[in-house]
């Protein structure tokens, strides 16, 4: 048997003591990270310091350093986030629904884990907080498996949250860790259908497509975001500037960040000089279409095609001048990753036909793409944003990581 089934072994039992526990025992464990966390704080920094000396060496962009970086605030951060999930309702054991049959049968559908979930993430330490602690929140047990780049910072979190669980009679198969940051596990993991229920990656789209492509496990796929902000010919130009610029500079490396601009032919004059001036204040580069590149000249990088489909997850802005409103949904729908999309317009009719026909997980009209998120919603904290169909679409919050199952109580019938 090899370690990772091992896990898997230990998952599952794991996953069947959790079926059992109250919310106040799973609030109890949950309150007691917290607390680990904060206690723990020298150590998890000293952990992370490692990770970032490392990646120093090899070589990172600015905005994935900001992503593994830990600094005090942020372990704080992760405690109170832990206190809302413990604050959050109890979504396990939730009747959504039930009728006696016409043969006396009384049926109820019922609110109920997953099971053993799997998540393969790359360098954000605070994702295996995120996604340890919803997971216990809804019953699940989870098997963790980060980048080679947090891989110190990942342990330390891991050991201070499995410390807590063992002072809260918690199984030690609730939250487990891959230590094996090789190609091979990751690809074990995929194909660990004996053991996982679920699968959800989080990170680049490189990550995503080699889950999607080599899982044998169910997927849900989560985080990339190749995001755009559609400026309409009736759209108020002083707005259009706050919003492209909060949605590309307030935090660029996270996957509701614009990667991409449109902006109609009727307006481009007046609007990409004025944009260019807010986004100068980030220094961010501007790599546009040839019509772009006339309006503004030369510091504009002229835009290859693989730029309108690349998450750069940096100061990067890719801007395409369209002539119209169909042109701008017929781009979205093709380049677009189905995760959030803008349209800053003053015309009713152009916003509705934009909500209808654009496909994401979320569409915005005259709003930030960053507002994209479970706490920002209302849903509390969330595993990451899924950008498919099934089962589960957008935040992915407590009520995301359960399923249901129909329980049926009779006095002897029969058919």
């Amino acid at each position: 048997m090899t370690v990772l089934q091992q896990m898997g072994q230990r998952a599952q039992e794991a996953a069947r003591f959790l079926r059992t526990v109250s919310a106040k025992e799973k609030n109890g464990a949950l309150l007691s990270i917290a607390a680990h966390l904060e206690k723990s704080e020298a150590d998890i920094l000293k952990a992370n310091g490692l990770d970032i000396e490392a990646t120093k060496v090899s070589g990172m962009t600015s905005s994935l350093l900001d992503r593994l970086t830990l600094t005090p605030k942020r372990i704080q951060d992760m405690a109170r986030s832990v206190e809302e999930v413990a604050a959050l309702p109890d979504p396990v054991g939730k009747v959504l629904g039930g009728q006696t049959l016409p043969n006396g049968l009384r049926m109820q559908k019922v609110s109920v884990p997953l099971g053993v979930a799997g998540m393969i993430y790359e360098a954000r330490p605070n994702v295996t907080v995120d996604a340890a602690v919803l997971c216990l929140k809804s019953s699940n047990a989870c098997i963790l498996r980060g980048g080679k780049e947090a891989i110190h910072s990942a342990s330390a979190l891991e050991r201070v949250m499995r410390e807590a669980l063992e002072e809260s009679g918690f199984p030690d198969g609730c939250i487990q860790l891959v230590k094996d940051t090789s190609r091979e596990s990751a690809l074990e993991l995929m194909k660990l259908n004996r053991y996982l229920d679920v699968l959800i990656p989080r990170g680049g789209a490189g990550l995503i497509r080699s889950v999607v492509e080599n899982a044998t496990v169910p997927v849900i796929e989560t985080g990339v975001g190749n995001c755009h902000v559609y400026v309409d010919a009736s759209a108020n130009l002083e707005m259009a500037c706050r919003i492209v610029d909060n949605a590309k500079t307030s935090r660029p490396s996270v996957c509701n960040a614009i990667e991409n601009v449109l902006v109609h032919r009727d307006v481009a004059e007046m609007l990409l000089p004025r944009m260019k001036e807010a986004l100068d204040q980030h220094q961010v580069q501007l790599r546009g279409c040839p019509e772009t590149v006339r309006i503004l000249g030369d510091c504009v990088v002229p835009a290859s095609p693989e730029d309108f489909d690349t998450e750069f997850l940096d100061y990067i802005l890719a801007v395409k001048v369209v002539g119209s409103l169909e042109e701008a949904i017929d781009h979205i729908n093709a380049h677009g990753t189905r995760h959030s999309e803008c349209i800053v317009t003053e015309s009713y009719e152009n916003s509705r036909r934009f909500t209808l026909e654009v496909d994401a997980a979320a569409v915005y009209v005259n709003a930030s793409t960053r507002f994209t998120d479970g706490g920002e919603f209302g849903l509390g904290a969330e595993i990451g944003i899924s950008t498919q169909k099934l089962h589960a679409r957008g935040p992915m919050g407590l009520e995301e990581l359960t399923s249901y199952k129909y329980i049926l109580e009779g006095n002897g019938q029969i058919r």
